[in-house]
């Protein structure tokens, strides 16, 4: 259905720089997208959409594919936030069972000591989801909303500086121990 949109497209490689924006590409689609389809790339987003919470659910949308997206995303949102709610003792939001894939990357990612890296395996692992969400569909509006994920996940990991991260966490790390009664910026009681 979108031949020459898609086949204009540059191909991504997960790990290398955009070859052209998800700003650049939406307006590209614009030109090419039945309008409704076009509605519908607001909704291919990694994470909660933006001013969602946690337990909110989402506005029906009339594309399996981004309900399949979505509901992989909350999924692993969900599976995340207990795992580090129970790391922290806390109370976490009910589990939702749609996705034992992104379960279990939302568990492995929770264990490991580097925050980048666990970074880095959640987003591995929602590409080869989206790879998974698109099969065989090379020409459908699921291959624009897979490109569209995809950009976006390599736009989000061309943003990650381990330096400017690291000074990040630092400082935020500091702010909580200030903030903690018994326990200085070191950590120590």
């Amino acid at each position: 259905m979108y031949y020459f949109l898609i086949a204009q497209l540059p191909y991504l490689n997960y790990g290398e720089a955009p070859p052209i924006s998800s700003a650049a590409f939406k307006e590209l689609c614009r030109g090419y997208l039945l309008p409704g389809h076009f509605k519908l790339l607001r909704h291919c987003v990694c994470g909660m959409p933006e001013g969602a919470n946690r337990t909110e659910k989402f506005r029906a949308v009339d594309s399996a594919f981004i309900k399949k997206w979505r509901k992989r995303e909350r999924t692993l949102t969900l599976a995340l936030a207990q795992s580090r709610a129970a790391r922290l003792k806390t109370e976490a939001p009910p589990a939702e069972h749609w996705d034992t894939d992104a379960e279990n990357q939302a568990k492995a990612a929770a264990s490991m000591d580097n925050p980048l890296e666990a970074e880095l395996f959640l987003d591995k692992g929602r590409w080869d989801a989206v790879e998974q969400l698109r099969q065989n569909a090379y020409f459908s509006v699921n291959a624009v909303y897979a490109y569209m994920l995809k950009l976006l996940l390599i736009e989000r990991r061309a943003a990650f500086n381990t330096e400017k991260g690291f000074a990040e966490y630092k400082a935020l790390y500091a702010s909580i121990m200030e903030k903690a009664p018994g326990i200085g910026a070191t950590g120590d009681s």
